[in-house]
C-alpha cells in the first residue's frame, strides 16, 4: 500500500505549489476489559486516510480524504491549493518564511512481545486473574481490570522528495477497586491509568501492572477507615503518577508557543508565560530541569520526527529553574522570531492538522532517596495518584486531588488519610520545590488522551519524573 500511496503523491502534486505534502495515517486498536468477573464486549477499531498541504505565494492550505485512490488524493490535492491561493497574503504566516523541510528516515516503536501473536483468550485469561485478585474482599463492590492496545503508522511524503516511515504500538494497562461500606465509597487505581507505554504485551510487566491487584484492593480498603485529609500549609510530597498532572498541567500547557500567541483563547485559553520569558525568568527553584524528549524509545510519545517532518531531539526547556524555549513547532516558531522551540508538530489523525503539543515532558531526576525526603519533613504529606484536576485559563491557578495519601509527622510517614488535596499558583509553586528524588524514584508514564484544538485533538503525552518535595503548599481535605 504504502508505494502505491508514494506513486499517486507524485502524479497529484499540483504543479502550481512551491510545496506540497501528504500525512498519510493507518491506525489500528482493540481494547479488553473485566469488570467484576464480567468479560466486557471486546472492541476492536480500524482508520485510514491522508491529509494533503501546499503552501503557494506564501499562502497555505491543507485538506484531508479517506479516498486514497488516486483521484482521492487528487481532489484533496486541489482543495488544499486553492486554500493555498485564498490564504496568501492573509496568514498570521508568510509561508515562504517557513523552512519546511524533506526529511528521509525511519521509526518504529520497540516491540518484544507483539500484540496480535497472543491469543485473545490468554489475554483474557490475564484480566480475570487481575480483576479476580481485586475481588478479594466483599467489601469491593466494583472492580475492572483492562487493557487497550493502538498501533499507528505514518507515512510522510514531500514534493522535495521528502520520506519519512513511522510505525508505533502503544499499550494502556488499567486496573481500578471501588470499596463501599455505609455511607463511605472510595476509589483506587493503578497510577490512574498513566502505566502506558510504547511497546507490546511485556509493557505489563515493565510496569508492574502483573500481580498489582492485590495491593490496589488493600489500599482501597485502606482508605475507607481512614480519616479524611487535615488542612494547613505544609511539605507536600508528591508521586510520580501524581507528579504527570502537574508536569501537564501547569508547565506542558502553560509553554505551547501557539497557546503563548493567543491561538487557544477562545476554547483552552491563554497562558501565564510570554514571549519577553524565555531565557531570563526563574519559573522554578534551580532544582527544577524539565526536558522535551521524543527520544525515549518505552515513552508514550516518542517519535523519530513530528508531523512536519522535523527530526526529533531532546531539548531543556526549563534548566536550573531558568525558562528557556517553548513547546513550539516550525510553524509557530516562524511567527515568534528569536525563539528556539522543538520538534512538536503533531495530530491525532490524518483528518487534522498539526499543531503544538506537548509529546514527552519530563522531570529530570535529582539526587534525593525517597526516604532521606521523608526525614527531611516535620509536617507534612504524601500524596499519590491524581484523581482530580483544575485549573485556570491562563495555567496559572490549580487545584487537584489525589485517590491516596499519607502524613508525614517529625520525619516518618504515619496515616493514611484520604480525599487528599492541593491548590496553588504555577508561577509560585515550582519555586518551591525543595528536593528532586534521585534515578530510583524516577517513573516513566503518560497519558493517552490530552485534548486541545478546534476541532479537538486527543493525543498521547508521556511524561516521566522521580518524586518530587514542595515547601508551604496549602493542603485541604474533601468533604
Amino acid at each position: 500500500m504504502l508505494a502505491a500511496i508514494e506513486a499517486r503523491f507524485a502524479r497529484v502534486v499540483p504543479k502550481e505549489a512551491d510545496f506540497c505534502s501528504l500525512r498519510l495515517q493507518l491506525d489500528r486498536g482493540e481494547s479488553l476489559a473485566v469488570r467484576h468477573g464480567v468479560l466486557q464486549p471486546v472492541s476492536t477499531a480500524e482508520d485510514a486516510g491522508a491529509m494533503l498541504a501546499v503552501t503557494k505565494d506564501g499562502g497555505y492550505g491543507y485538506a484531508a480524504t479517506c479516498d486514497l485512490s488516486e483521484e482521492g488524493l487528487r481532489q484533496a490535492a486541489r482543495r488544499a491549493l486553492r486554500w493555498a491561493e485564498e490564504t496568501a497574503g492573509r496568514s498570521v504566516v508568510d509561508f515562504r518564511k517557513v523552512p519546511l523541510e524533506h526529511p528521509q528516515g525511519e521509526y518504529a516503536s520497540p516491540v518484544e512481545t507483539p500484540w496480535g501473536e497472543v491469543p485473545l483468550e490468554e489475554k483474557i485469561d490475564l484480566l480475570r486473574a487481575e480483576c479476580a485478585a481485586l475481588m478479594r474482599d466483599e467489601r469491593i463492590v466494583d472492580s475492572s481490570a483492562s487493557l487497550a492496545w493502538q498501533e499507528m503508522e505514518t507515512l510522510y511524503l514531500t514534493s522535495g522528495g521528502g520520506r519519512v516511515h513511522q510505525r508505533f504500538s502503544y499499550l494502556f494497562p488499567g486496573l481500578r477497586a471501588t470499596a463501599n461500606q455505609g455511607a463511605e465509597t472510595v476509589t483506587r487505581t493503578f497510577g490512574a491509568y498513566a502505566y502506558c507505554r510504547q511497546g507490546g504485551l511485556e509493557v505489563v510487566d515493565a510496569v508492574g501492572w502483573r500481580g498489582a491487584a492485590t495491593g490496589i484492593a488493600d489500599e482501597a480498603l485502606q482508605l475507607l477507615s481512614a480519616e479524611n485529609c487535615p488542612s494547613g500549609t505544609m511539605d507536600l510530597l508528591l508521586a510520580p503518577d501524581q507528579m504527570v498532572l502537574q508536569i501537564h498541567e501547569s508547565i506542558g500547557h502553560p509553554l505551547e508557543l501557539d497557546r503563548i500567541l493567543g491561538d487557544e483563547r477562545n476554547y483552552a485559553g491563554t497562558s501565564f508565560v510570554t514571549p519577553d520569558m524565555f531565557g531570563s525568568y526563574r519559573y522554578g527553584s534551580e532544582l527544577l530541569n524539565v526536558t522535551f524528549d521524543p527520544t525515549r524509545p518505552e515513552q508514550l510519545a516518542s517519535y523519530g520526527y513530528d508531523d512536519d517532518g522535523r527530526p526529533a531531539t531532546r531539548e531543556f526547556v526549563i534548566k536550573d529553574g531558568i525558562l528557556l524555549r517553548p513547546l513550539g513547532g516550525t510553524i509557530s516558531q516562524a511567527r515568534a522570531p528569536g525563539l528556539q522551540g522543538v520538534a512538536n508538530s503533531r495530530a491525532c489523525s490524518w483528518n487534522r492538522p498539526p499543531i503544538d503539543r506537548m509529546a514527552n515532558l519530563n522531570l529530570e531526576p535529582g539526587e534525593s532517596a525517597f526516604d532521606e525526603m521523608v526525614r527531611s519533613v516535620e509536617r507534612g504529606i504524601y500524596m499519590r495518584t491524581n484523581c482530580s484536576w483544575s485549573i485556570d485559563d491562563s495555567r496559572n491557578k490549580f487545584q487537584f486531588g489525589c485517590e491516596w495519601a499519607q502524613l508525614i509527622e517529625d520525619g516518618e510517614l504515619t496515616r493514611v488519610v484520604k480525599k487528599p488535596n492541593y491548590r496553588g499558583i504555577s508561577a509560585t509553586f515550582w519555586r518551591n520545590l525543595k528536593a528532586v528524588g534521585d534515578p530510583s524514584t524516577f517513573v516513566v508514564m503518560g497519558t493517552p488522551n490530552c485534548g486541545k484544538g478546534e476541532p479537538n485533538q486527543v493525543i498521547r503525552v508521556g511524561h516521566a519524573s522521580p518524586a518530587c518535595l514542595f515547601a508551604d503548599v496549602d493542603v485541604f481535605g474533601g468533604e
